[in-house]
């Protein structure tokens, strides 16, 4: 939600000090305790003019009468805009990512999984990691091993980092078992007329009548579109337990869990944010109604260049904005990092 107009550099300092703690105690803010923060340098009755007009500009909010103040969607969204430095996270967090990068292997399901627990126990919210979807993604390279008399196995690498694999008779067109020539000859006409193209697109296609390795060609394209359409989409949650302890009321805890496990919702949403590259979205800028109590940080990762998608954390909008985009963008480098060349390195 955008400002009504430039803070000064006072009011800016009081808002921005009422957000923070706000954010560590999770109780209403009064004027003296922000007094008391260095940054703002001026006296309580000062302080108490000042949360009266950011009140009245719609930044704070007074749950009671004699209570303190606390931030509304728009004092959080003015205090995400200012923040400094948000690519640099926790020392700990910092020598947690590295080592989980460090040490990292194996499919891509695997480390998709094992990501999004690390971000849930680094950020103590919940946590999703989504992949995209095998249809949208392209082709970037296809292996053809002969594995019996009419057993071929096809292995292809996707621009997501998912690596699909089946098996296949190459064709009854063929006169005996497929040969290495055979394979070859399949391998380089997908290679030649199909890298870059979608999953979707192979299924227009259909090799051209009479090119060696046509047919071996053909039933291996095929072999991999119902490879991809057994894969699925991949959505990892972790962390769901964190958010029993984040909301104030069992309702809005049951409504998140809810969420999280509407994963065409989860996947929708992620999709719609990650666009913009890394970004945050507090209360009703999510455009889900019961999620107006959660902050959603969201960054897309890629493989080779190409998107591959998206990593997210869930918590509530007060949540430790600073230390969660900064996590967040670390930890969507180092993993864009590894599907790309498979090293580490530092962030």
């Amino acid at each position: 939600m955008a400002a009504d107009g430039p803070l000064d550099d006072r009011k800016s300092a009081i808002l921005r000090a009422v957000v923070q703690q706000y954010i560590e105690t999770a109780q209403p803010v009064g004027s003296t305790t922000v007094a008391h923060n260095p940054d703002v340098g001026v006296s309580s009755a000062t302080v108490r003019n000042d949360m009266t007009v950011l009140e009245r500009e719609g930044y704070l909010a007074q749950p009671h009468t004699s209570a303190g103040r606390v931030p509304t969607e728009k004092g959080y969204r003015f205090f995400v805009d200012g923040l400094a430095d948000a690519d640099t996270p926790s020392p700990t967090n910092v020598r947690a990512v590295r080592d989980f990068f460090a040490t990292a292997h194996g499919e891509i399901e695997s480390m998709l999984r094992e990501t999004t627990r690390l971000l849930a126990s680094l950020t103590h919210s919940a946590a999703v990691v989504v992949g995209d979807a095998p249809e949208v993604a392209t082709l970037r390279s296809v292996q053809l091993v002969d594995l019996s008399l009419r057993t071929v196995l096809v292995v292809a690498v996707l621009s997501n980092g998912v690596v699909l694999k089946r098996t296949f008779d190459p064709g009854a067109g063929l006169d005996g078992p497929a040969g290495d020539a055979e394979l070859a000859s399949a391998r380089a006409l997908i290679e030649a007329t199909l890298v870059g193209s979608t999953v979707t697109d192979l299924g227009a296609w259909t090799a051209p009548p009479g090119v060696a390795g046509a047919a071996i060609a053909d039933a291996g394209v095929d072999a991999v579109r119902a490879a991809a359409a057994e894969a699925g989409q991949q959505v990892y949650v972790d962390g769901a337990a964190h958010v029993a302890g984040s909301f104030e009321t069992r309702e809005t805890v049951e409504q998140v869990l809810t969420i999280l496990e509407q994963h065409f919702v989860v996947v929708s949403l992620l999709r719609e944010m990650i666009d913009g590259g890394l970004t945050v979205a507090i209360g009703s800028e999510t455009g889900v109604e019961t999620l107006a109590d959660c902050a959603l940080v969201v960054a897309p990762y890629s493989a080779g260049g190409s998107p591959a998608g998206a990593i997210a954390v869930l918590g509530p909008t007060r949540m430790d904005y600073a230390e969660t985009v900064s996590t967040v963008s670390v930890v969507s480098r180092r993993l864009s990092r590894m599907l790309t060349d498979g090293r580490t390195a530092e962030g």
